[in-house]
Order: structure tokens, then C-alpha cells, then sequence
């Protein structure tokens, strides 16, 4: 009832949204009169808003042309080398790239946003690396008969992933697939699997959430998980391929997002409306693109996001040593060889400081030279993976430890990427 609830809703929003970019047009077109009046601009600006506000936002594109390496432009091409029911492997070729530059997975959140989500991630590393990344799929789009999907599977997945890549692969886990990818490390160092990974870089991940909890993983503790599946679970409705499949909504994971930090969408939105009012076009845009990736959203499966409640933030399995996979305990004293890079936003809302960093602690058997610990002042969730800091103070971190332990590798100079 809920997700039609909002299937409605979000149709009639639809409508209203066309109805006042129309009117917003109309209002700016030199044939109209009423353009020419003072109240034009005011009018037109709101409606801009208000359509922008209210339109629904599918699937983005990477949108990746050319990326330039040395000064030379390089086409760069997307392709799936790998596809699975509920998510595929997405690889960025660049023909004429030069040869040996480190092999580099980053594994994209399954938390409501598309992988497009760390297209500024992928963006500033793709001249000095050969990147691949994760692209979970829609939960609402994968057919019941494709089974279910959960914590284990996500581990499974991500040893698939490395395996499909091949050894020598270096590893950047992006908030919250810190958890399954660690285990996934500790799982394949304990069976002396090659293609473990040759470092792993964790960033504002929830590997142990009992460090300076936030907002968000006070909402997964104050309730318990009966709580969770009865009022946040739903069906996906019969016009979907995935209908019938039990998911967390994407649309409720954004309404939780946007509620924590309700006052400063609010400024973002009346900022871009008065960018729109002074004719500041480029400005206006920006925020746009933002909202536009950030609004595009995508369902969970129930099971997934259940143990993840479950497991990640009320038991603190990993930290405690408890967390099981295939009836197999996690063992992170197993994590002998390879380098862990654990990165945190001084200003993180999400994750909180020190819930990355309890990776380092827990990896008991690795040596402290293996282990490196970054703080990036005065940036906050979203600014670790994406915008000027992760450009100009992050990613260089990330991309000397990823050399540090490839001393074989030829730097690749040159970090301009173009988009169409």
C-alpha cells in the first residue's frame, strides 16, 4: 500500500512538474507580454524550482568520453564484463593507456543511490588507474525468480568481482560496503585466494558504528529489527519485473537522508533560486546536476538491508568477531598481507570518526607499516568521495598508498576527465 501510495504521488508530481517547467518557459519567452514585467523573473525562477523539485529522476549515466593522460586524450570506454542478477561489473577502458597502471575495483554503496553516485570518484582516478566498478541493480527490477539476496551474497559477490579482475587488484570500499568487503578480504587471506586484494581503502565506512554514533545509527538502534521489517518493508507492485519481491524503498531511504539535513536542502534550494533570478545559469545548473544524481534512487532488497541493521549496527558483529559468512566466522586476524587504508570526513554525519579506523584495530596480524590512517579536516560525508577536497586532499593519499605497494608501476600523469 505504501509503495503505491507513492507511485501515485509521484505521478501526479510528474505532471505538476511538466506543468511548471512549461510555465516557467513561458514566462521567460520574449512573445509573452508578461515576461517583460518585474515579478517575470521571480515567477519564472520559482517555477524552475518547484519542476526541478518535483520531477522524478531514473538511472543516471556516467556519461564518460575521454579522459587525458600525459596530455594526450584517451577515449575511455564502459562495458559490463561481469553480469550477475542482482548487480554487474562495470569496467572503464581506456584504449592507449599505457601499460601497467594498477588495477583498481571500487565497490559502490547498495544504500538507495545508483554507482553513478561516485562518479566523481571514478572521474579523478581514472587517468592513473584501469578502474572497475560495482553496479547494483534496482532491487524492484530483479524477477523473484532470481532468488534472494543478502549480506553473504554481497561477500560473494565482491570475491567474484576480484576474482572475475584477477590478482594484483587494489580495493576502495565507499561507505557502506566497508563491512562486506572486509569480511570478503578476511574470508579470501584465509583461503589463500590470489586475487585478495592488493590494498584495501576504506572511506567513511560503519565498520564499527559504536564509535561516535550519529543520526543514523541511532535510527537503527532506538527500534528493534521486528520494527524495521513491519513498517519499512514492503512489495514492489505487479507493474515491476521484481513484483512481489520484499524491498527497502528507495524513495525512504532519500525522505531519511533529506530529514537530517532538512535545513541545509532548503538553503541549496533557495540559493538556486536566486542564482535563477540574477540570470546565474551555471551556478543554478550545478546544484541541479547535484540533486539530480542525488534524488535518483534505487530499492534494496529486504533481506540485505535487514542483516545489515541486523549485523552492522545493533550486534557490531565484525568488531566483536562474531560476523558469520556461510556458516563461517570472519576472522580479521586472518588479514596478514594486505595494506589497509582507513580515510574519515572530519565533519562525517553518516560515519562517525573512528568507525573506519576500528579496521586498523581489528586487524590484529597485520603489521603496523600495512596500516595507514588519513583524516580529512573540514569535510563531511559526501565531501570524501566527491568535489574539490577529494580531488585535491584525498584522492592523492589514496593514490600514494595504492603506489606505495606497486613500486612497479609507471605514474601516469594527468587527472582531466571529459563528459558528454
Amino acid at each position: 500500500m505504501l509503495y503505491d501510495a507513492y507511485e501515485f504521488q509521484r505521478s501526479l508530481l510528474a505532471g505538476a512538474s511538466a506543468m511548471a517547467g512549461v510555465g516557467s518557459e513561458w514566462m521567460q519567452n520574449p512573445v509573452n507580454p508578461l515576461a517583460y514585467t518585474a515579478a517575470a523573473p521571480l515567477l519564472a525562477s520559482g517555477l524552475n524550482v518547484f519542476a526541478h523539485a518535483a520531477a522524478t529522476h531514473g538511472k543516471p549515466a556516467f556519461g564518460f568520453v575521454e579522459t587525458v593522460i600525459r596530455g594526450v586524450r584517451v577515449p575511455v570506454i564502459q562495458e559490463v564484463v561481469l553480469r550477475k542478477p542482482f548487480g554487474q561489473l562495470l569496467h572503464f577502458s581506456r584504449p592507449g593507456a599505457p601499460e601497467g597502471q594498477p588495477k583498481l575495483l571500487i565497490v559502490a554503496p547498495m544504500s538507495g543511490h545508483y554507482a553513478t553516485l561516485l562518479r566523481g570518484t571514478v572521474e579523478r582516478l581514472l587517468p592513473r588507474h584501469d578502474v572497475y566498478i560495482t553496479d547494483w541493480c534496482d532491487a524492484r527490477l530483479v524477477p523473484l525468480s532470481e532468488g534472494r539476496f543478502d549480506l553473504d551474497d554481497y561477500i560473494d559477490y565482491v570475491v567474484q568481482f576480484l576474482e572475475h579482475i584477477g590478482p594484483g587488484t587494489h580495493v576502495l570500499a565507499v561507505c557502506q560496503p566497508a563491512v562486506p568487503v572486509y569480511a570478503a578480504t578476511a574470508r579470501m587471506c584465509e583461503a589463500g585466494n590470489p586475487a585478495r586484494p592488493a590494498t584495501l581503502t576504506l572511506m567513511g565506512g560503519p565498520i564499527d558504528t559504536r564509535e561516535a554514533p550519529t543520526d543514523v545509527n541511532t535510527i537503527a538502534t532506538q527500534r528493534p529489527l521486528g520494527w524495521f521489517e513491519q513498517n519499512v518493508i514492503v512489495a514492489v507492485p505487479f507493474y515491476y519485473p521484481g513484483a512481489g519481491r520484499r524491498v527497502y524503498p528507495g524513495f525512504l531511504q532519500l525522505t531519511g537522508f533529506m530529514a537530517m539535513n532538512l535545513g541545509n536542502h532548503l538553503i541549496s534550494h533557495w540559493t538556486m533560486f536566486k542564482h535563477l533570478v540574477e540570470g546565474d545559469e551555471e551556478s543554478a545548473a550545478a546544484t541541479k546536476a547535484f540533486y539530480e544524481e542525488y534524488r535518483a534512487v534505487c530499492d534494496m532488497p529486504a533481506e540485505f538491508y535487514l542483516q545489515t541493521i541486523d549485523q552492522v549496527f545493533q550486534r557490531h558483529a565484525l568488531p566483536k568477531g562474531e560476523l558469520m559468512h556461510r556458516g563461517h566466522r570472519v576472522d580479521p586476524a586472518q588479514i596478514k598481507d594486505v595494506p589497509i587504508l582507513a580515510i574519515e570526513g572530519e565533519r562525517d554525519d553518516i560515519s562517525g570518526l573512528g568507525q573506519t579506523r576500528a579496521a586498523l584495530t581489528i586487524s590484529t596480524a597485520l603489521p603496523e607499516k600495512l596500516k595507514k590512517y588519513y583524516l580529512a579536516e573540514g569535510v563531511g560525508h559526501y565531501g570524501i568521495f566527491n568535489g574539490r577536497r577529494w580531488r585535491e586532499m584525498i584522492a592523492p593519499v589514496l593514490e600514494d598508498w595504492i603506489l606505495t605497494h606497486q613500486p612497479a608501476v609507471i605514474q601516469a600523469l594527468g587527472t582531466t576527465v571529459v563528459t558528454g
